[in-house]
């Protein structure tokens, strides 16, 4: 072996006795001059890169060569200890420097925070380790544990029992940008509700507030006057007919069937409310001529009132339009608008004496007696009543008459 020729070339070098190198030569040494000695440290379960390349050997090896550790920390333990920015030992940070730093420069770390599962941003930034991390780096506070102090001087914060979940407001950067994302929840703000105070809602807290309309808003529904919603006995499921809205307008009434259906012409102005209902939805009729009298005063063609027309328009029009109307006098009972009696009337109650009962008719209002009598000299059976004349005269003609009076003969 080398070391058998060149033990005294070995014990004149002071370095090689006072650092303990190893006698086996060829590990630095070639053979064609000493002064070429490098050691290949990569050969070694060590290999040096960035700050360890220029340092001495004596640096990590100042117990020789052999059984060198080569955990960063039996060098560095002195670097961990006075380590204050961030203070390593008070915030309990791992002595395995090679999880945070590597071998060109303590500085910048490698460390990053947001493996962790709590991503370092805004003013979090900047702040010791251990202003979180209270002598450990495992179970660091939450959030309201470092800002308790900032909750509690905050008076609307402890008055109206705000959430203790700062993150849900506020964020790294300052807490005067606080908003909560309340569309977060299973109850999002809209309308007249994103501008009411937090506390107006939840009077008891943020925890198990209800989400039904009618929990917040039983007052508006007892005092609601038009329609008055407790005495009609409506629903209060508030959201059936309102939006969130300011002033509860405008307004739906999905359940008007149950108290008048709509249907036809009424259908299409089913969001007009006011039409029918002008403002009052108390005393609004229920009756077609309690909305349409203007109609039936204003109708020339018959004129209604003149002709004294029943007021239940439902026995002549649907709910679709007033025209066509559905009532034929001439083609169903009696021609009044063509034949002998066409312009032979003014009023209905010419025919009709009972204005209640339009099945009730007198003939004789207009053929009296004396006439009658001396039309019908001969005919058999004759009287003078207004159903007979019906009976003889279904058409208002008087064919049928003559062909009794030929029969007859």
């Amino acid at each position: 072996m080398c070391f058998s020729c060149h033990e005294s070339d070995y014990n004149s070098a002071p370095e090689h006795v006072a650092q303990n190198y190893p006698t086996t030569c060829e590990d630095c040494h070639n053979t064609d001059t000493w002064d070429d000695a490098v050691f290949d440290h990569s050969a070694t379960n060590f290999p040096l890169t960035g700050a360890h390349t220029s340092v001495s050997c004596s640096s990590c090896h100042t117990n020789g060569y052999a059984g060198t550790p080569t955990e960063c920390v039996s060098c560095h333990q002195d670097n961990y200890d006075a380590a204050q920015n961030p203070n390593h030992t008070a915030a309990g940070i791992s002595n395995a420097c090679e999880s945070c730093h590597n071998t060109t420069a303590w500085v910048p770390s490698t460390f990053d925070h947001a493996s962790t599962g709590f991503d370092l941003t805004g003013q979090h930034t900047s702040l010791q380790c251990s202003s979180c991390h209270d002598g450990t780096t495992s179970g660091a506070s939450q959030l309201f544990s470092c800002h308790e102090s900032d909750y509690n001087t905050a008076p609307e914060h402890v008055a109206q029992s705000y959430p203790t979940t700062c993150e849900d407001c506020h964020n790294t950067d300052t807490w005067d940008d606080a908003v909560f994302d309340h569309s977060t929840t299973n109850f999002p703000l809209t309308g007249a509700h994103t501008t009411v105070d937090c506390a107006s809602c939840h009077t008891n807290g943020y925890s198990g507030t209800p989400t039904e309309c009618f929990a917040c808003h039983e007052n508006n529904y007892n005092n609601a006057s038009n329609p008055d919603h407790q005495t009609l006995g409506l629903a209060t499921t508030c959201e059936t007919c309102h939006t969130t809205d300011s002033g509860w307008a405008p307004a739906q009434f999905p359940d008007h069937d149950n108290y008048y259906q709509l249907v036809g012409a009424h259908a299409s102005i089913s969001n007009d409310c006011a039409t029918c209902h002008n403002g009052d939805y108390n005393n609004t009729p229920n009756t077609c001529f309690g909305c349409h009298e203007s109609d039936y005063n204003s109708t020339t063609n018959p004129p209604h009132q003149s002709a004294q027309f029943p007021t239940d328009c439902e026995s002549c029009h649907t709910q679709n339009a007033w025209v066509p109307s559905t009532f034929d006098h001439d083609g169903q009972y009696f021609p009044i608008y063509s034949g002998e009696h066409d312009g032979e009337w003014d009023l209905c109650s010419d025919c009709h004496t009972n204005a209640s009962d339009y099945s009730v008719f007198s003939c004789l209002g207009c053929h009296q007696q004396g006439e009658t009598d001396g039309d019908h000299e001969g005919v058999s059976g004759y009287v003078y009543q207004s159903s007979a004349c019906y009976d003889c005269h279904p058409n208002g003609q008087s064919d049928k008459l003559i062909k009794r009076l030929i029969n007859d003969k």
